[in-house]
């Protein structure tokens, strides 16, 4: 069991380091990091239009998220270049969000 926890753990800060350094070209600071990005939060993008959201980080603790990011690794995997895509429908990842808070 404590296998699998680090094993998630290491993915998880896989998942943040990528999901903090995409950002939008000229937006970036020069650390490459999203200027709109506030410190313990990162983005994902959701639904077909890919829209993008900022997320608190304390997210990827709640079992209903951790769903989502098995989903993710399971449909896109987490080698692309725009940061993470969450396999939701937007509407349905507004109203998951909104039960986290």
């Amino acid at each position: 069991m404590a296998v699998k926890r680090q094993a998630q753990s290491t993915v998880l800060k896989q998942i943040l380091k990528r999901c903090s350094s995409s950002g939008r070209g000229e937006e970036e600071e020069e650390e490459g990091l999203p200027v709109d990005v506030p410190k313990g939060h990162f983005v994902v993008y959701v639904g077909e239009r890919r829209s993008r959201f900022i997320v608190p980080i304390s997210y990827l603790d709640r079992p209903e998220f951790q769903r989502l990011l098995r989903q993710a690794e399971e449909e896109f995997g987490f080698k692309h270049h725009m940061g993470l895509t969450i396999p939701c429908d937007e509407v349905a990842f507004r109203s998951l969000t909104s039960a986290l808070r």
